[in-house]
């Protein structure tokens, strides 16, 4: 009796706990289903009132699967498609949103969380396993340094970017903002990639000098293999808080043909006020990047966090 007890207790833990979690996706995942509903709905249907989920009613029914009123012209809008006849598939893309912004973005996050996750990964595999001095002060100076947020060392980058460009410095604004990147984002990923490291038993890399390895080949034989899930992490987490990042984007770079895509979005809602559907648009176009390389990758980085958040 006691058992059947425990095991429908433990049913009702399960049940609990999963209801839970459903309200939670349904929460996260309405937003993103609002938008690419909006994205492909005509300006009729989204300004209507009162407004519909589905733009699928008749004037007798109230929803028509026959009847729906889909609609891309958000999407043209955004990518602007023109018919070539030198292109592969007959038409290119001259929308700036395609065209300048999200290469633009792909340039910064991908250029920036290479060099965070080199940086991060040498630094945090040092901190790991050699003790020297000031290997606590280092330590917390660079955790004291996350808590800085990016706003309040704005002015001080703008007036550093304005000094450069008069200066007879050969000075590229998309250097420059990537540079700030990756030391605005460094500090973080070397306490995340210490963590990590600090997983790695030490044995392992001690067996593999025993058997002959040089310090250099135990490290890139044994360790980073095992680190690799960890490293990729922070590459994510680098890539994706470029991406998302607006204010340095738009204060520190001067060419709008150096801009990012949240400028570009920015740009679009101050075209399209009242055009909800292309601004719909722009977000599932900048968002899809993002959700395709966590698709791609999200078992290394889920492995990745799990391994880096104990420590054996």
């Amino acid at each position: 009796m006691q058992k059947i007890t425990s095991l429908f207790r433990r049913k009702q833990g399960q049940i609990f706990t999963h209801g839970i979690l459903i309200i939670i996706v349904i929460l996260v995942m309405l937003p993103i289903a609002t938008t690419l509903l909006i994205s492909f709905k005509q300006q009729q249907d989204i300004t209507r009132s009162p407004p519909v989920l589905f733009p699928c009613d008749t004037a007798t029914e109230s929803f028509d699967i026959n009847a729906c009123r889909w609609a891309v012209e958000g999407y043209e809008r955004v990518l602007a498609p023109e018919k070539t006849d030198d292109s592969l598939l007959g038409f290119s893309l001259t929308g700036n949103m395609i065209r300048i912004y999200l290469p633009n973005s792909l340039l910064y996050a991908t250029v920036s969380a290479l060099i965070v996750t080199f940086f991060a990964g040498i630094a945090g595999y040092a901190f790991s396993r050699y003790r020297f001095r000031g290997h606590r002060f280092l330590l917390t100076a660079i955790l004291a340094i996350t808590g800085v947020p990016l706003l309040t060392n704005l002015l001080g980058l703008y007036q550093m970017g304005v000094t450069l460009r008069k200066s007879a410095f050969p000075f590229d604004d998309r250097v420059f903002i990537i540079v700030v990147y990756v030391g605005f984002f460094l500090p973080l990923s070397v306490w995340i990639a210490k963590g990590f490291f600090d997983a790695i038993p030490k044995e392992l890399e001690e067996a593999a000098l025993i058997d002959g390895c040089s310090p250099m080949n135990a490290l890139m034989r044994v360790i980073m293999p095992l680190a690799m899930p960890g490293l990729m992490a922070v590459f994510l987490l680098t890539f994706v808080s470029v991406w998302n990042e607006f204010i340095a984007g738009y204060l520190l770079i001067t060419k709008n043909d150096y801009k990012p895509a949240m400028f570009g979005l920015y740009d679009f809602l101050g075209q399209n006020i009242i055009n909800l559907q292309v601004i719909a648009a722009a977000c599932i176009i900048i968002a899809l990047p993002i959700v395709l390389l966590f698709l791609f990758a999200r078992r290394s980085f889920f492995r990745g966090m799990v391994e880096g958040a104990v420590k054996g």
